[in-house]
């Protein structure tokens, strides 16, 4: 909307307040906790706290320039939405202000007042509740031993992310405007405002592929062959050969004659099978497979004649 800072005036107090905490302004909370966790970083001497170090610096400048273009845009710039929005723009009411009070005061005062409590070298505040490799403490270092650029390189960036805020969507909105009048700019602008393209790539590459491979998962194996062998095929198999038995029982003689035939056929070429061929593995299960024949052999004349 922009032009708030007349119908909102507490919130920008507020916002500014938060703002300046988070940009870690010396002697507000935000400088007492983030440029020490910066600083502690620097002081491991190792290659990776001097890549966190770096890290740090550069996004505490993002920080502080996203912050007050925040505060630009919304708040500093020329009104950008309709009339009857703004009449009808208000404070909240108590239950927001009070608490934004509160962290507003927190913000300015609280590290400056806590900062030796907390934080302090020698400091007993966690006494015995918080337990630390005596090879890992290096607040004394970051205390004492660091170069003065390097303690003051994440404060520096800040107030030049904060400062090229200002000046871009502030002093000189144009200067932003007219870097998409060029195709390069057009496509920086893109990539930038597309979010490095990530939700693009997310969404094309990790997203449509497990919603592929979901349906294929349900399409093949849950429908598929979960269903065909499972309770489905199951009971297909289960009726089908019912129904396929059932068949056998046609209620002519000739039939039945023919089964006995068969039976008798079989079991006759089991019993002299060991002697026309070489079956190791029949012979050792011949006499079970030679009672099941002769108990069908000798059933299946009986349950005809029931049935």
């Amino acid at each position: 909307m922009g032009g708030l800072i007349k119908f909102l005036p507490f919130t920008y107090t507020a916002m500014l307040v938060g703002s300046l905490s988070l940009l870690a302004t010396p002697w507000l909370t935000g400088f007492y906790s983030k440029d020490l966790i910066i600083e502690l970083a620097y002081g491991q001497y190792s290659f990776t706290g001097i890549y966190a170090y770096i890290l740090g610096s550069l996004t505490a400048g993002l920080t502080a320039f996203y912050s007050f273009r925040l505060i630009s845009l919304v708040f500093l710039t020329v009104p950008n939405g309709i009339k009857n929005v703004y009449l009808n723009s208000h404070e909240s009411n108590l239950a927001v202000i009070i608490p934004l009070f509160v962290l507003a005061l927190f913000s300015i005062f609280f590290g400056f007042v806590f900062s030796d409590l907390f934080v302090g070298v020698g400091s007993d505040f966690f006494g015995n509740s918080i337990y630390i490799n005596p090879n890992n403490i290096s607040i004394i270092e970051a205390e004492f031993s660091l170069p003065l650029l390097i303690k003051l390189l994440p404060s520096i960036l800040s107030l030049f992310g904060a400062s090229l805020a200002i000046y871009l969507y502030h002093v000189n909105p144009e200067f932003v405007i007219n870097l998409t009048e060029s195709s390069l700019g057009r496509n920086i602008y893109t990539f930038l405002n597309g979010k490095y393209f990530f939700d693009v790539i997310y969404n094309h590459y990790f997203i449509a592929a497990s919603l592929k491979t979901g349906y294929t998962i349900s399409k093949v194996l849950d429908r598929g062959v979960i269903e065909l062998l499972g309770p489905y095929g199951l009971a297909s198999a289960l009726s089908n050969t019912a129904m396929n038995i059932a068949k056998l029982d046609t209620g002519v003689i000739t039939t039945y004659s023919l089964y006995i035939t068969l039976g008798l056929l079989s079991l006759i070429f089991l019993v002299f099978a060991p002697m026309l061929i070489d079956t190791s593995l029949l012979s050792e299960i011949r006499l079970i497979i030679i009672y099941i024949a002769a108990l069908l052999f000798v059933l299946l004349p009986n349950f005809n004649k029931t049935v």
